[in-house]
């Protein structure tokens, strides 16, 4: 079996259930075991994820942009959601963990650019709720070079990351605490993306 079930598989004795019944052989975490639950939800979710995280048309990189979902997520305190997204903006930023951990941590004071902070301030009042971006906020941003595309972006992931975190949550679905258990996902999203992303691969054998 691939490391990743081996890694999680290790914790489902001590996991708790979900708060539907998610067949035992998809014993899958996080929004994996919601999308085998639903697959006809799974496809547009992803799709939307493929489109605010990997599409060219964006002068922010995929690096960036899934550091806004990690941020939001970690704010959302979405374990799965955050250890996910962060390898992948780990994986794309060649960062050894360090950048992600501060940024979460302490945004203000990471060694990001001021734009960066912008973007990731706006995030954060995103997750508050919307009404919490102002005028100031989006004024701040554009003079430190944000576009209307790179600001709109921002605050869509960040939208659709609060809808994510809550979905994953909300149904009261597992996930190992273990950053080791994430190592690969940030290269398989990397290489394979969201639209075609199939949640049963997670129990293939290799």
């Amino acid at each position: 079996m691939r490391y990743r079930l081996a890694s999680f598989q290790n914790h489902l004795t001590q996991r708790k259930m979900a708060y539907i019944n998610i067949p035992s052989e998809e014993q899958l975490p996080g929004i994996r075991g919601l999308m085998a639950f639903s697959p006809e939800t799974a496809k547009p979710l992803n799709a939307l994820a493929e489109i605010l995280l990997r599409s060219p048309n964006n002068t922010l990189s995929q690096g960036e942009r899934e550091l806004i979902a990690t941020y939001v997520s970690s704010l959302n305190n979405c374990t799965f959601c955050q250890m996910v997204h962060g390898s992948a903006a780990q994986c794309y930023l060649e960062d050894d963990g360090s950048l992600i951990n501060q940024v979460k941590k302490d945004m203000l004071n990471a060694p990001i650019s001021d734009k960066m902070k912008s973007l990731l301030t706006i995030a954060g009042a995103v997750q508050k709720g919307g009404k919490n971006v102002t005028k100031e906020h989006i004024d701040s941003a554009k003079a430190l070079g944000a576009t209307d595309k790179e600001i709109h972006d921002t605050v869509l992931i960040a939208a659709a990351f609060c809808l994510f975190n809550r979905y994953v949550d909300g149904l009261g679905t597992w996930a190992p605490q273990e950053a080791s258990a994430y190592l690969d996902r940030g290269p398989r999203i990397r290489d394979e993306g969201y639209a075609n992303f199939n949640p049963m691969s997670y129990i293939q054998k290799s």
